[in-house]
């Protein structure tokens, strides 16, 4: 799995960080970013993080 985050639709409420802190956080721009890829183990908090975004900002892409 990879994900990115689309920063034109981000507004930094920061759901995503706070349900899977190892690999989201709120940049310097008070936006999300990707802080690292994610491993297996780290799967279902990135697939809870990407259903809470209320807007869509998370793209992830299936290896």
């Amino acid at each position: 799995m990879k994900v990115s985050i689309d920063a034109e639709k981000c507004i930094g409420c920061g759901t995503c960080s706070a349900i899977c802190g190892k690999i989201f956080e709120i940049g310097d721009e008070g936006k999300a970013v990707v802080k690292q890829q994610p491993l297996k183990e780290d799967e279902q908090c990135v697939k809870e993080a990407f259903d809470s975004c209320p807007t869509e900002a998370i793209i992830l892409e299936e290896d």
